[in-house]
């Protein structure tokens, strides 16, 4: 439906506006009627359609009918279809006649000039920006959705800068403006127009803290941009061109959806019209365009490795070696983090978790910074964040908890649950049962994720281990049939079961642990009959179980789509559950390439029975098992292969905006 906007009439003297392309304006041919008039005619100019609607029937002018009743049922709609060459050069006249008179009783002359006001953004998502006939002004989702996106900027493109890019008021660069969504502002018709007219952009209240626009003029110059929008500044007169008709804008998201935020940002452009003398502006016409600035997205295992980060600390040189290598063989790039960067802190799973943000004209990864902050500390934003490569974190009222490191988020590839598809999948994070004293992930964080929107978080129950992660009892492999993944799980059932199959065969005696010096050798005769640590793990068991439930329900899985991983665990003095031996699901995932913790379990025939039951389950998927010392540079600090390693990947070829929500 056009916007359309009423016009009052005078018979004392003629009346001027402006008429907007693709808007209606509505005649008061009844209020300026003189006292004795019952009748009215009018004609427009040849570039000026009116419409008389009368008795809900509109009839286009000319017509048979030569006067119409003066009556509140009776309207007077213009438009105009083409643009005005000069001011005022398009007029209607309204004629008045009383109840016998075959002479009007006063005249209403109208002079009207055309001209074209648009507000685009590339709401086609198609890369560029175009004029559309989609509603600018609402959002949508879905194949069919339309509305436009906007990136934030928190990536530094500027090396010397000691500020993100959505941190300053300034464009330090062109590769920062290709950051930006561009926004154009055309204006045609006759230039002086704008003389008496003042044309202004602005962006509600609520909104203005979470975006920057910023505005060149006619220069290519870096330094003629400047910042007219956002922040505390909510409104920006625009002086247009009179040799150009085109004004473009950048604008730069600050702040990524959230709790308080939902993440769409409206602009508007408004012609005011200027009274008399001392008198407010009259707003005579607004455009709206609606932007949506554009999610964190969080990448699985199953996507392709770009680059593989590891920490270089002074006990683990022999396990950066082994995940070089396993990342050569993935032809996969190696960054490795120095000890004078890590401070001696090995845990780069537990500080940043790598994702994307994605418009249709850029993408680049962005670095979530956990709120551990431990020796890792700096290094996101000393040697991640930089040009095409953005940062976010979110404050943590109180003290950090274990639950808020990393490892504690996961995501699942993409699934279909009950019909309704989840094509970036769903986030995983492990928090406690509602009970006095459970440990669960900071409601910063947790809000953060589930504003996003896109990855809808699933929480699972892992307050039962002593570290309390999620990665610590799931993880998920590439596989070539179903659902092209496959769940594994850290199963004490199947461990059990093993053990006690190799019992059976005359394995008793083997023993667990050898070449480790120093530490205790159990066999599977002393495991088997040793019933405290079977109880407890009876007691994981039905921890992981109750979590398996959860992940069969809110991923859509069966049971053909979970392989149980063998593994033990032990409890601490507050019964809290810790790997007994090397936690073999806490992998690092290359593509087909696993580097698995090496669980050092009993040799049957001159084989680790754990490493050969992992092969038998996992290598006729197509993957390849490498079994990663960690025992003395992880293991016993209480953390693993996946722990000690983090993954940059491939973003999704899926485009989050044609999710159907």
């Amino acid at each position: 439906m056009a916007q359309q906007r009423r016009v009052h009439l005078c018979t004392q003297r003629p009346t001027s506006t402006v008429c907007v392309l693709g808007t209606e304006l509505s005649l008061d041919v009844l209020g300026s009627a003189p006292k004795d008039a019952v009748a009215f005619h009018v004609q427009g100019t040849p570039g000026v359609k009116v419409y008389v609607v009368h008795e809900t029937q509109s009839v286009k002018l000319p017509s048979s009918v030569g006067r119409w009743p003066l009556a509140p049922s009776t309207e007077v709609l213009v438009t105009m279809e083409a643009l005005s060459k000069d001011v005022g050069d398009e007029k209607v006249r309204i004629s008045y006649f009383g109840e016998a008179s075959g002479v009007p009783v006063g005249r209403a002359m109208l002079y009207l000039t055309c001209v074209d006001i648009s507000l685009d953004a590339d709401t086609s998502r198609s890369g560029s920006v175009g004029r559309t006939l989609v509603d600018k002004a609402t959002w949508t989702w879905g194949p069919d959705g339309h509305g436009a996106i906007l990136l934030v900027n928190c990536d530094r493109d500027d090396p010397k800068s000691r500020v993100m890019d959505n941190s300053d008021t300034a464009v330090c660069s062109y590769e920062d403006l290709k950051d930006m969504s561009q926004m154009v502002l055309r204006t045609r018709g006759p230039r002086t127009i704008f003389t008496g007219h003042r044309l202004v952009l602005h962006v509600d209240f609520g909104e203005a803290d979470k975006v920057g626009v910023f505005y060149g003029g006619n220069s290519v110059s870096l330094e003629e941009y400047k910042h007219v929008l956002g922040g505390e500044k909510l409104a920006y007169a625009v002086k247009p061109s009179r040799h150009q008709e085109e004004s473009i804008f950048f604008v730069e998201g600050l702040s990524f959806p959230d709790a308080s935020f939902s993440g769409l940002v409206s602009f508007h452009v408004t012609l005011l019209e200027s009274p008399e003398k001392g008198l407010l502006e009259i707003p005579i016409f607004t455009d709206t365009v609606v932007f949506r600035v554009a999610p964190w997205i969080m990448t699985p295992n199953t996507l392709a490795p770009l680059e593989v980060f590891v920490c270089s600390v002074e006990d683990n040189e022999d396990f950066v070696a082994a995940v070089s290598a396993l990342a050569e063989e993935a032809k996969c790039p190696v960054t490795i983090c120095p000890l004078l960067e890590n401070r001696n802190d090995r845990w780069i799973q537990d500080e940043v978790e790598f994702g994307y943000v994605q418009a249709p004209h850029k993408t680049f990864p962005v670095v979530f910074d956990s709120p551990r902050d431990l020796g890792l500390k700096d290094f996101p934003v000393k040697s991640i964040l930089g040009p095409d490569f953005g940062y976010v974190a979110r404050d943590v009222q109180k003290d950090a908890s274990s639950l808020d490191s990393f490892g504690n988020l996961e995501v699942s590839p993409p699934v279909t649950v009950g019909g309704k598809e989840y094509p970036l999948g769903r986030i995983l994070i492990g928090s406690s049962f509602p009970r006095f004293g459970g440990r669960r992930m900071a409601r910063a964080v947790r809000d953060f994720l589930f504003a996003q929107r896109v990855q809808a978080p699933v929480e699972l129950y892992s307050d039962w281990l002593h570290v309390g992660h999620v990665d610590e009892f799931l993880s998920f492999v590439p596989a070539p049939d179903r659902k092209g993944f496959r769940l594994l799980l850290a199963s004490p059932s199947a461990c059990y079961q093993l053990f006690k199959e190799k019992q059976e065969q005359g394995f008793g005696e083997a023993a667990m642990f050898q070449g480790l010096q120093a530490v205790p050798k159990p066999t599977i005769n002393e495991i088997l009959a040793n019933e405290v640590l079977r109880k407890f793990n009876s007691y994981v068991q039905n921890c992981i179980s109750w979590n398996r439930d959860i992940l069969k329900r809110e991923l859509g899985l069966a049971e053909q789509d979970i392989i149980d991983i063998p593994q033990l665990f032990q409890g601490n003095e507050q019964a809290h559950a810790n790997a007994f031996f090397p936690d073999m699901v806490n992998m690092l995932v290359l593509g087909r390439h696993l580097g698995i913790p090496k669980p050092f379990g009993p040799l049957v025939a001159g084989q680790c029975c754990l490493e050969e039951r992992v092969r038998a389950l996992l290598e006729p998927l197509g993957l390849s098992c490498t079994f990663i010392n960690d025992y003395f540079s992880y293991h016993i600090l209480s953390g693993e292969v996946h722990c000690g390693t983090n993954v940059r990947r491939k973003p999704f070829a899926f485009k989050w905006w044609r999710m159907v929500l």
